[in-house]
Order: structure tokens, then C-alpha cells, then sequence
């Protein structure tokens, strides 16, 4: 390597090198510093005990455990379709060409931004049992009022409900972006061959904003297997443990319980969960998802 080269090489690392040491810091250490911890007994208070795979052997006796796994995999398929379809139905929508439709896409994203403390705030004053607008709409059509979060099978529906309403924006914007990638050319000659707006949303709008779908698919996955906002903010777990999902079970057992081991193998079990999940996705998509034209 000459000179020349090799102080290149240096100067280049040398600019990646905060970039590498925040990201050893506080992503690489972190992880195998969670993974030594689930392999150990520690209460914040005294030193690690370490204990091999005991953590993950109670884990998998644990009744809580498969319980909060059942309503986080209830949480994840009732809001992932619903979320994608309803996105990517107003991502359409928001692509036309008419007057004002900017001040629309920026109505639709402004939930997204908005913290979870906030739409936490207006959604239980909306699901409000005695003076809630929900329950004041469906008294118009004689439906008595219901406790939405304060019953254990409404309470999670609930939830999803306004975690979709609050992350509709985000995925309507990716589906925009691919929307907008698609040549009018392929729509004109449908419709020269006299396709429907049905055949064109079928066969030239879907298969080629499959790879945005992919991404959004996955990406809502990974995400509805971590949630925690809608659930600490709405529902505190409650009511009954009807709404506990795992990470909140982790986020009990590691800084309320202070079972810092027992939290991280509750984490590395996620962790394959959502990795198994992925690679999943991964090799079906070949049959599903077409990249080009």
C-alpha cells in the first residue's frame, strides 16, 4: 500500500471513527452486555450472580410469559393488515393532482409526530365510558355506551385502533413515495386497452410498489412486536392483564421488579422472535415482491 493510499486510508477512519465509537458504545456493548446479564441473577443493588440458562428456563415456564407473547402476536395481526391497507387506501387517495392536496398529506402525518403522552391524552377522552365522543356517536344509532378500556375484551382492540390511527401517516408517506415512482406510461396503455381502474390498481399499482410493501410490512412488524407507548399511556397493562404485552412485561420485570436478569432474556427470546419472523418474510417475498419495471 503506498503512502499516498494509506494516508487516505487513515484520514477516512479517522472521520468514521466518532461514528464507530458512539456506535460500539452504545449498541454493540450494550448487546452483548445484555446478553451476559440474562445469564445472570442482578437486582441494580448487588453484583451479578451469574446462573447459565436458568433465566430462560423459568422464562419458558412461565404462564405470564406465554400469555403477554399471545396478546403482543393479538396486537401485531390485528394492526399490522389494518394499518398497511388503510395506509396505503390513503396513500392513493393522496396522490391525485388537486388543489391543496399538501395541507391533506401534512393533516394525515401530523399524529405521527405527536407523542404518545398526547394522543394517550385525546383517544381516553374519545374512549371516555360516561362523556366520550365515541359513545355519543354510537348513541345516535341506540348502541348503549361501553367501557372501551375499561374491558378486558375491548381494551386491546382499542388500542390498536389509535396505535393505527397515529402511525397511518408514516406508512402513508413510503406508500406515496412509491406511488409516485410508477411511470404514467403503464397507465396509459391500459387504458387504451380498456382496463378498468380495479385492473390497473391490480396488476400495475400493487405488484410494483411490492418492494415499499415489503419494507412497510416488515418494518410494522418489527414494531408492533416492541410496543410499549400505547400500552403504558393508555392501559397500564390493564384491565386484568388484557392488554400486557412482553415488552411491558419486560419493562415490569427489569425497573419494577428490578429482575434486570429475568428482563433480558425476556429480550434475546424477542429478539429471535422478531428475527425468525423477518427471515420468514425474507424468503417468501421472492414469490411476491418485483424489483424493476
Amino acid at each position: 500500500m503506498g503512502r499516498k493510499r494509506w494516508k487516505k486510508w487513515v484520514t477516512g477512519y479517522m472521520y468514521l471513527l466518532p461514528s464507530i465509537i458512539f456506535l460500539c458504545a452504545f449498541t454493540v456493548f450494550p448487546v452483548f452486555a445484555s446478553f451476559y446479564i440474562s445469564l445472570t441473577q442482578w437486582t441494580l443493588i448487588k453484583p451479578p450472580e451469574f446462573i447459565g440458562l436458568e433465566n430462560y428456563k423459568n422464562l419458558f415456564d412461565d404462564p405470564t410469559f406465554y400469555r403477554t407473547l399471545w396478546h403482543t402476536a393479538y396486537y401485531t395481526f390485528g394492526s399490522v393488515p389494518l394499518s398497511i391497507i388503510l395506509s396505503l387506501l390513503l396513500a392513493v387517495a393522496m396522490n391525485q393532482k388537486i388543489k391543496g392536496i399538501t395541507i391533506f398529506r401534512s393533516m394525515y402525518f401530523l399524529p405521527v409526530i405527536s407523542t404518545w403522552v398526547a394522543v394517550a391524552i385525546i383517544w381516553r377522552w374519545i374512549y371516555n365510558p360516561q362523556f366520550g365522543l365515541l359513545n355519543a356517536f354510537l348513541k345516535i344509532f341506540g348502541i348503549p355506551p361501553q367501557n372501551w378500556l375499561g374491558e378486558p375484551k375491548l381494551a386491546m382492540p382499542s388500542v390498536i385502533i389509535t396505535s393505527v390511527w397515529k402511525g397511518l401517516g408514516y406508512n402513508m408517506i413510503l406508500f406515496l413515495a412509491g406511488l409516485q415512482n410508477i411511470s404514467e406510461n403503464y397507465y396509459e396503455a391500459a387504458k387504451i386497452d380498456g382496463a378498468s381502474k380495479w385492473a390497473q390498481f391490480r396488476y400495475i399499482t400493487i405488484p410494483l410498489i411490492s418492494p415499499t410493501t415489503f419494507f412497510v410490512l416488515i418494518t410494522s412488524i418489527i414494531s408492533s412486536f416492541q410496543v410499549f407507548g400505547p400500552i403504558y399511556t393508555m392501559t397500564n397493562g390493564g384491565p386484568v392483564g388484557s392488554t400486557e404485552v412482553l415488552i411491558f412485561y419486560l419493562f415490569q420485570n427489569g425497573f419494577r421488579w428490578y429482575k434486570m436478569g429475568y428482563a433480558s432474556s425476556i429480550a434475546w427470546v424477542l429478539f429471535l422472535i422478531i428475527f425468525i419472523f423477518t427471515l420468514i418474510q425474507y424468503f417468501s417475498s421472492k414469490r411476491w415482491v418485483h424489483y424493476g419495471a
